[in-house]
Parts: structure tokens; sequence; C-alpha cells
């Protein structure tokens, strides 16, 4: 070998070890980070999924990473001993843009296992419940994405549709909600030419209408009965719900909102249904009801004031005040930073674990810029004892503090309609309702 050879021999090797090596430890470093991650969460259950998340065939997976790229939230997935590993599957919210994006199909996505996935109802392929002609969509089934819903709202019509004999008369679906899931429902029936009837307690947009203003809303494109394809990746809340009155006056969809469900009782062969306003009957029911339900209530002292409120729906009203949030997810974390928004507003968020674990991961950057940015003050392990006129008594790792306050938002979740189901004669994933 001649000293010109030896020398591009080694100009090459020293070129691919600059590029390679540096790589290489960069890969290690988020693998180890990763590991370490993942431990952590198996101590808290967090790395346990509770609704429909990916599942990785490892014989399949090359390990590319395509799916930890594709995923909205951040974190869920990631890349261990060479494989995708679900880390942090309780953040999971089934987006699916991993199972699209994974180039050998390793991906698919499924629902968490009995135990994990308890309150949830039990459904077949088709969304019917054990309940013979009555299917539940949406949210209600775990699936709060707009993508999905839309998808299970329609496709448990078409199944409808597909062994449909006439009903004599009666109406051919009843749809109870009127979100994402039960529009594409009542849509997909109109389509079809069935007889259908959509109730909605409120107003059209379901679980849509109890975001914070200016809330970002994460979706894909996804095609609407009668309508066409939803284009939208990024968009605010008042410009979503723009769009479904749109849908609405395209296709002629109609719906009877503030029209609350009462009653839901079975007889020969079809369902009698019993509303503030009148009395139906169906041949099926379509639930899709949101998860929120009741708002879950603190129980403590003061909290009946006027002062006190279960959801934010125009941040820009509050100005000048001194503001409470309660919660931990991504609701609390959301109504704090619209509220603070506003410059002169001053923002604390009571949370009573000591980190937030299951926000978005573009919530946790923008709290900790607002945090930075002295706009928002949280309070750890904290938790509210009292409710006043004119401040809130918290109770801290350092003592009960005196808060001066104007308004308290509680995010603490709602509790699911389980009376309302178990009376319908639902089973859960742990066989029983709670």
């Amino acid at each position: 070998m001649t000293i010109d050879s030896i020398i591009t021999v080694a100009v090459a090797a020293v070129l691919i070890g600059a590029t390679v090596l540096p790589y290489y430890r960069k890969v290690r470093r988020r693998e180890h980070e990763a590991r370490d991650r993942f431990e952590r969460l198996k101590v808290t259950g967090l790395h346990a999924a509770v609704t429909m998340h990916p599942h990785i065939d490892a014989l399949h997976c090359i390990g590319c990473g395509t799916c930890v790229s594709a995923c909205p939230e951040g974190d869920v997935l990631a890349v261990i001993d060479g494989k995708a590993t679900l880390v942090h599957g309780s953040k999971c919210v089934g987006h699916g843009l991993c199972a699209e994006a994974c180039p050998v199909g390793a991906i698919t996505l499924m629902m968490a296992a009995p135990g994990k996935s308890a309150d949830l109802p039990i459904l077949d392929e088709h969304f019917q419940t054990n309940v013979e002609n009555m299917f539940i969509v949406g949210e209600l089934g775990g699936i709060g994405l707009i993508k999905n819903a839309v998808t299970q709202g329609r496709q448990a019509v078409e199944y409808i549709a597909s062994r449909h004999r006439g009903s004599n008369g009666i109406y051919d679906i009843a749809v109870i909600g009127a979100g994402p899931a039960g529009l594409a429902a009542a849509l997909t029936a109109k389509q079809h030419g069935l007889k259908y009837i959509l109730l909605e307690q409120g107003d059209v947009g379901g679980t849509i209408l109890k975001y914070p203003r200016r809330k970002i809303v994460m979706t894909s494109p996804v095609e609407i009965p009668l309508w066409g394809k939803l284009r939208i990746t990024e968009t605010t809340k008042e410009s979503l719900l723009e769009v479904w009155h749109d849908i609405l006056k395209t296709t002629g969809l109609k719906v009877n909102t503030h029209e609350r469900v009462i009653d839901i009782q079975r007889a020969d062969g079809a369902f009698d249904i019993k509303s503030g306003q009148g009395s139906y009957r169906a041949r099926h029911i379509v639930l899709a009801l949101g998860r929120r339900g009741t708002p879950r209530k603190l129980g403590v002292r003061g909290e009946e004031l006027g002062k006190v409120m279960y959801q934010l729906l125009d941040a820009e009203t509050y100005r000048d005040s001194d503001l409470i949030v309660v919660g931990g997810g991504d609701s609390a974390v959301e109504a704090a930073l619209g509220l603070a928004h506003q410059e002169t507003n001053r923002v604390m968020l009571s949370y009573r674990n000591g980190e937030f674990a299951r926000i978005k991961e573009r919530n946790a950057k923008h709290l900790n810029d607002a945090v930075r940015g002295r706009k928002i003050q949280i309070a750890f392990r904290s938790q509210v004892k009292q409710i006043a006129e004119h401040a809130v008594v918290l109770e801290t790792p350092d003592g009960v503090r005196d808060i001066k306050n104007d308004y308290v938002f509680v995010c603490a979740g709602g509790e699911m309609p389980f009376d309302f189901l178990k009376k319908l004669g639902i089973r859960f994933q742990d066989q029983s309702v709670r």
C-alpha cells in the first residue's frame, strides 16, 4: 500500500469517526436517559397505558426511531436496546401517528389491558356494548382525539347501516351527544338515509366547548361524512367550532340542543328514550358522551361561593385578578396559561403532587416558560382547605397559608355517568361499574 493510500484511508477513518462517534454517543445518551425515565415511571405505574396505545411487535421493529419522532406528546416512546419501547404509556392519547410512521408496520393500536382501563366500557370491534344495539363512541370509550372520535362514530353507524332491516316508523338511530363523535355518527346516519335523532344536553361541540380560550387543538386530517376532508393540524377552539357550525349548515344536520336525556329503557327490541323535552323510540342507540360528566369537587368549605368555577370558557374576561387554578392535568395547566396571558393577572397553580406527570410536552414547555417569566407560581404538594370571599386557605409543605384570591378554577376532571350507564346494563373492563 502506498503512502497516498495510507493517508487516504487514515483521512477517511478520521472523517467517519468524527461523524459516527458523536452520533453513536448521542444515541447512547438518549437511550440511557430513556431507560432511567422508564424505570422511574415504573415505580409510579405511569409507564402503563390506561387507554388506546401503541403495541410494538419486537420481532418486526427495526429500531429506526421514526415512531418516537412522530409522537406529538414528546416522551411516550423511546428506543431501548434497539427496539421501540412504550415508556410513558399513561401519557399516550392514541394519536396513532406512530403506527402510520412505522416503515415496517410493527405498531398497532390497542386498548389497555383490563384493570388499567377499568373505567372503560367493554366494546366489540364495532364499538357495540354488551347491550345489543347500544354503541359507545368517542371520549367515553377512551378515545378523546378528534380524528379517532370521528372515525369511531362513522364506523359504528356504517356497521348499523350494513345490517339495517327497517324500523317500522321509529328512529333507526338515536345519537346522544353532539361532540365530534356524535356529529360524525349522525352525519353517517343521514348519509345512509337512516332516520336519526341527535340529542345534546348543551351546545354543539361537546368537550371542545370546555377547552380554555386560545387552546390549540391537535388533530390530523379526517373524512367528515357528507362534508369532506377536515384538513386541520393546529387550530384554536373558536376556529374549530366555526368549522363544526359550517358543517351543520352545509349538511343540514339537525341537532336537538339543550335537551338532556333522563332515561333509556329497553322494550320490544327497541329503546324508549325520555328527555327533558319529550320521548322518543329508536332501534339503535349511539352514546357519544364526554368523560368529564359532573365536575369533580374539592369538598371543602366555601366551595359553594360564586367565585368557584369548574371550567374556563373565556380567559380574557379575567383581568387584574388574583387567581388560583387547582389541578395537575392538561386542562389545569392550559387554564393557568390562558389566565396568565393577561399580564395584569396573578396566577397560582395548586397541585397535590410533587410534579406534573401526565401533561403534554408542549404544555410542559409553555408552563416552564411562564414560571421562568414569573407569570405563574406553582404550589406543589398543596391542597385547598377552605375558600373565603377574598382568600383561599392553602395547606402547603411550609404550613397553612392564606392566599389573596378573587377566583378559583377547579380542574380536577369529572365523574363519569356511572349510575346512568349501570342502569343501562353496560359492563366495564373490570366487569362492573363503580
